[in-house]
């Protein structure tokens, strides 16, 4: 639900027409301070989220479903890392969403600030992708396997499904019954030590940028958890560990 009248989306166009001239380069600060000052009760971090996802060739596109034909989001073109303009429909390629971005993953040149340093690695295998994108799917679906009460965190139209921190994504950004909020990451495969830093950076921006004094905990999802992983969750008091396992049955049907 949008804070003011209109949502931030809408707002945004508003800052366009006021700031922006044709061919005029920008970055998200200039955006945020204009935000500050006409409507502060909107979130810097969602200013920023608002600024990149409606940017058209965006790869951050692919992280936010509701960004389609016809919603609105089709504003800016951005021209470099943390850089846009005012799009030019005549001139400017067409827009991306998400289905076509998620089609070209594989052959999209992407942004540095776009991916993870651990994904690259395991973007090599398409498999393995489309296995992560089937369990993330599933578990916002099904939270309430991780913890009853559990739903995904929502901020207007973006909701906490790779949800963008600083050039970055969290798997899932849930919020507890209590309103807390709850970090989940997924490893398609094994889940190792160094998944703690990346877990730890990932609470701590949310801690900073949007906890707003509600606790922020933990959860790794793996296949198989290694021993060294478990040992460095152990002394983290709110850090979660859990093991997935596939299976299937037949259902004969009458012909």
């Amino acid at each position: 639900m949008a804070i003011y009248e209109q949502p931030t989306k809408i707002l945004m166009r508003e800052f366009a027409k006021e700031r922006l001239k044709p061919g005029q380069v920008f970055d998200k600060s200039d955006a945020v301070g204009w935000f500050a000052a006409r409507y502060p009760k909107v979130r810097s971090t969602t200013v920023q989220m608002h600024v990149e996802g409606m940017a058209v060739n965006s790869t951050v596109r692919k992280h936010h479903p509701n960004i389609r034909p016809g919603s609105e989001h089709d504003l800016f073109f951005k021209v470099g890392p943390g850089k846009f303009r005012l799009w030019v429909p005549d001139t400017d390629p067409a827009p991306f969403y998400r289905d076509q971005l998620t089609e070209q993953r594989a052959t999209l040149p992407v942004a540095k600030d776009d991916v993870e340093e651990d994904e690259v690695e395991e973007a090599a295998a398409a498999q393995a992708f489309a296995f992560e994108r089937d369990l993330r799917n599933y578990l916002s679906k099904n939270l309430a396997v991780v913890e009853p009460g559990l739903v995904l965190y929502k901020d207007e139209e973006f909701v906490g499904i790779e949800f963008p921190v600083g050039g970055r994504f969290i798997d899932i950004l849930a919020v507890s019954r209590s309103g807390d909020f709850v970090v989940i990451e997924l490893k398609v495969s094994r889940g190792h030590e160094r998944t703690i830093g990346q877990l730890l950076r990932y609470m701590g921006w949310v801690q900073k940028n949007l906890a707003a004094g509600k606790s922020v905990r933990g959860v790794i999802v793996a296949n198989d958890i290694t021993e060294d992983l478990k040992l460095a969750a152990s002394q983290i008091g709110n850090v979660r560990l859990f093991e997935y396992e596939l299976s299937f049955k037949l259902r004969p049907l009458e012909i």
